[in-house]
């Protein structure tokens, strides 16, 4: 009897949250958390659970500026290394958004270990704007390269992390940040006092900084009076930006 193929993974996208518009005219690719090394499949549902509220929130406060928003569904549930499973996905995302909507702009918000791929699949050319929240991004090693943050350069980037965080270390984002603001004046971070890794407890504020983030970045509306403060504010202040309690309540 003929041994049967096994059949090879592809990544996917979602289809889109929300009623997709009859014109698209921006993307948000939503890139949802994973494990450091895992060649397991991904829990669809629980790992996009944070970034598919993210996206519904979205596509309601964009629908007639004509953003499509997409979780990304990857074929590994891993990092794994040098392989960098969740970022290549990203990519294969990307392009696959240039395939199916032509030159639109491309914003990534990742959470957690989706942060990273965000990150690091910013420069694409179709990217303009990079969302990482309460990113997984690897300890200083002496003996590794840093992560690279070169491919920022030209993108508008905020970062988002609680100061409580015992998945992913609030420090070494704090410090890539640093290093991305080196190569890429547009690069930002908000701290959420006191808010752990699911940043619960001010999951208004998020959201609502979320949202004032991408309509800027892909539709050109003008950033809450915090977000340009922190654009334009040297480190480390602009990266160490506290998140108000009731932010977006009242714009």
């Amino acid at each position: 009897m003929a041994q049967q193929a096994t059949p090879v993974r592809t990544a996917r996208l979602g289809r889109p949250l929300g009623p997709e518009p009859a014109t698209v005219s921006g993307v948000v690719l939503l890139l949802p958390g994973g494990d450091e090394t895992s060649h397991r499949r991904p829990s669809t549902m629980l790992a996009a659970a944070p970034v598919r509220a993210l996206g519904r929130r979205l596509s309601r406060a964009a629908r007639e500026e004509g953003l499509a928003a997409h979780v990304v569904h990857y074929r590994w549930r891993g990092w794994n290394g040098s392989e960098a499973n969740l970022a290549r996905d990203a990519n294969w995302a990307v392009e696959e958004v240039v395939r199916r909507y032509g030159d639109v702009p491309v914003c990534l918000a990742g959470f957690d270990m989706g942060g990273r791929a965000a990150l690091r699949s910013g420069g694409h050319e179709a990217v303009n704007s990079v969302l990482a929240i309460a990113p997984w991004l690897p300890e200083e090693d002496v003996a590794a390269p840093p992560e690279p943050v070169k491919q920022l350069a030209g993108r508008q980037v905020l970062i988002v992390h609680g100061t409580n965080d015992q998945r992913t270390d609030p420090e070494l984002s704090f410090r890539f940040a640093a290093r991305a603001k080196k190569a890429n004046r547009d690069v930002c971070r908000f701290e959420v006092h006191s808010d752990g890794h699911g940043l619960h407890q001010h999951r208004d504020e998020v959201l609502a900084l979320a949202e004032d983030f991408v309509m800027g970045a892909l539709f050109g509306r003008a950033f809450a009076r915090p977000v340009a403060d922190a654009f334009a504010a040297p480190p480390p202040l602009g990266l160490r930006m506290p998140l108000a309690s009731g932010f977006g309540r009242r714009r």
